[in-house]
This record gives C-alpha cells, sequence and structure tokens, in this order.
C-alpha cells in the first residue's frame, strides 16, 4: 500500500529514540539506530516499510513482531555513522512528519531524560559522527540516561513516552510520573520555587519501597530522586 500524507496521523509518538538501542546489523561504534513508536502493529509495519524503500541511506528498517511491554510497537531504523548522518536522519524524518501531519516532533539521544526539538542544529549538536566521538558520548551521558539513573532500584522496567516516565516493578501495577526536570542536585533543587512538603510522607514511604533508596522528597506537587550526585524532578500521575 502506497502511504499518502496523514495516513499515520496520531499513530507515531512524537519523540524519536536515537543510540537507545542496539544494532542488529553491526557495531554501536559504527551503525546508527533510530527508534520510532506506534500505536498499533499496522502502522509500525507500514511505517518500517516506507522507510526501507524510500531512502538510500538506511541499512535496515524493522518492526518488531509483537507488542511491547509498554503497549507499544517499535520500528528499528539503521543508517551508518558518518558525517551525513544527521542530514540523511532529517531526510527520513521530513518523511515520516508528512506522513503523521505532525511538523513538531522531538528526539532523545541515549535515553535521555530530556528531549529536545528534532531539527538539524540540535541534531548535529549532540549526534556523534565517529566510533571515538560515540564512545566519549556514551561515557558522558550514562547518568542522563533513564534506565541506568534507576540501576539501583527494585523495579523491572522503566520508559518514556513523550515526557511521561513509566516505571513497572513485577507483581505490581505501574507508577507513572510527568518528567519536569534533571540535574546537578543543587542547581536542580535550587529551580524549584514550591516549599517542602511534609505532609505526604506516606507517598515517600511507598515510593522508596516501590522504586528503592534514591533520597526522595517532596515539594509542593513535585518529587525529586536523587543519584549519587544528580536529581531528576517528577509530578506523579495517577493511571
Amino acid at each position: 500500500m502506497t502511504l499518502r500524507t496523514g495516513d499515520l496521523r496520531d499513530l507515531v509518538d512524537s519523540v524519536v529514540e536515537i543510540d537507545s538501542y542496539k544494532s542488529k546489523m553491526g557495531s554501536d561504534n559504527d551503525i546508527i539506530v533510530v527508534a520510532l513508536s506506534t500505536l498499533t502493529s499496522e502502522a509500525a509495519t507500514d511505517l518500517s516499510n516506507f522507510v526501507e524503500r524510500g531512502y538510500s541511506s538506511v541499512l535496515d528498517a524493522d518492526a518488531t513482531p509483537g507488542e511491547q511491554s509498554d503497549g507499544r510497537y517499535r520500528v528499528f531504523i539503521e543508517i551508518e555513522r558518518g558525517k551525513d548522518s544527521s542530514e540523511n536522519i532529517m531526510e527520513i524524518i521530513d518523511g515520516i512528519q508528512n506522513l503523521t501531519s505532525n511538523d513538531k516532533m522531538r528526539f532523545r539521544y541515549y535515553k535521555n531524560f530530556k528531549s529536545k526539538d528534532l531539527t538539524s542544529e540540535n541534531l548535529e549538536e549532540v549526534l556523534p559522527i565517529t566510533a571515538d566521538d560515540y564512545d566519549v558520548a556514551i561515557q558522558e551521558g550514562r547518568m542522563q540516561n533513564y534506565k541506568n539513573f534507576f540501576d539501583k532500584s527494585f523495579v523491572e522496567d522503566v520508559t518514556m513516552h513523550n515526557d511521561t516516565l513509566i516505571i513497572k516493578k513485577a507483581y505490581a501495577d505501574p507508577v507513572a510520573f510527568k518528567y519536569i526536570d534533571f540535574g546537578p542536585t543543587q542547581e536542580t533543587l535550587d529551580s524549584i520555587n514550591e516549599s517542602f512538603n511534609p505532609n505526604d510522607f506516606a507517598e515517600i514511604i511507598f515510593l522508596s519501597k516501590y522504586i528503592g533508596d534514591y533520597n526522595i522528597t517532596k515539594y509542593g506537587s513535585k518529587l525529586t530522586f536523587t543519584n549519587n550526585n544528580d536529581t531528576l524532578v517528577l509530578e506523579r500521575i495517577i493511571l
């Protein structure tokens, strides 16, 4: 089936993941994996076929055969890492934006808490184009990776959709949060205007038992989680 403008409207998540998943075609140092999430299996298959047939820079495009743990379907696009990588990615994204009628897509690099507007300038700023640059970028961004931030927790899975963080523990219902901020602890705490909230101690106890010992504190409706010298600020969402 030939896809036309708007055929995938509201079926593809707005945030694209870059270098967050391992390549199946070769070394991650040499290959960039661009991942998109869709709401249906059919949309994932259509998107995968569209990308693989339409762009010569694509080494491989593949849709997951089944629903993932977060209820989404993934499309993985692999391209060679090099000086033209940003241009090649933006060419692909331009086609996807046409299919989704969404010109405000964002990207998250290496499972970073923070997403950015998906523009050539922003992409070129963070995307490593050599194997050595990739190694440096991954090492520097290790703690900003939401999977790594919760590496000492009791949880089974951590995922992000747009600005929503979902944490899942085995044999328990997931808990969800809206992402607010992340950074060095003192700088991040200084940016919070709300006062310390002493009235929700029960929630702090619950989250400590659910997630683990992350020095959890509440200011107004905002929850802070500290790991070493970094602090994450979230707001609870009731699913």
